[in-house]
């Protein structure tokens, strides 16, 4: 198997962009839960990195992603999660939402990087690399410094790590929502939209942290 590598974060790096964020999201196409979107920055391309088996979080194991984002906080310059919740999604709708958290975990390892003298902004290059598709309105960056790549989590190690602990963080959202609604299975199917998800909508209804602009209610009796 061919792990996500440095290929990407390497021809930046050689342009001058000092800081690459790699940005990746979870739970666009869920039933229930928020969305979340993680953004990572590395300084630079280290054995120790590449030989961690970082990949795209999806054909990772739990146990796996699980170690995986520990090695991944505590080895980055930076890194922020963001989360936008159903209220918020059911109101502008899932894409505007994954944006805005898209923009708050960027916003927030730029703000990071700021705090720090050793590794200040100003004056700097910096550029993201995004899984799939372009970030809008994104402040200091705007889409010139952007790449969407197709399958990303699969090519950039940047995007793949921020794919690992977005994810990590949203599951452990949702095993929290499946203690409060246990009859929905929500610690297994993590609010997506399972046969066993759609089973317990049409027998208990909805709840409130689904997805009422997915109008899921054809799903109900």
């Amino acid at each position: 198997m061919i792990l996500p590598n440095f290929s990407e974060e390497s021809k930046l790096w050689k342009k001058r962009f000092k800081y690459v964020i790699g940005v990746d999201e979870v739970g666009r196409g869920a039933f229930a839960g928020p969305v979340s979107a993680a953004a990572v920055v590395f300084e630079c391309q280290t054995e120790e990195l590449s030989e961690l088996g970082i990949n795209d979080s999806k054909l990772l194991k739990p146990r796996q992603r699980k170690k995986l984002s520990k090695l991944i906080q505590d080895g980055s310059m930076a890194y922020s999660i963001a989360t936008v919740g159903v209220p918020a999604i059911n109101k502008t709708g899932i894409g505007k939402a994954t944006q805005t958290a898209f923009r708050k975990a960027i916003g927030d390892v730029l703000a990071q990087l700021s705090k720090n003298t050793e590794y200040s902004i100003l004056d700097t290059k910096y550029y993201v690399l995004a899984d799939g598709f372009h970030i809008k309105y994104v402040k200091k960056i705007g889409l010139k410094n952007q790449k969407a790549i197709v399958k990303g989590d699969r090519i950039s190690i940047s995007i793949a790590a921020a794919s690992i602990i977005a994810k990590v963080h949203r599951d452990l959202l949702m095993k929290k929502a499946s203690r409060k609604y246990p009859k929905y299975g929500l610690g297994r199917n993590k609010g997506y939209g399972t046969k066993e998800h759609r089973e317990a909508i049409k027998k208990y209804g909805l709840l409130k942290i689904h997805r009422t602009s997915f109008n899921l209610s054809r799903f109900e009796k």
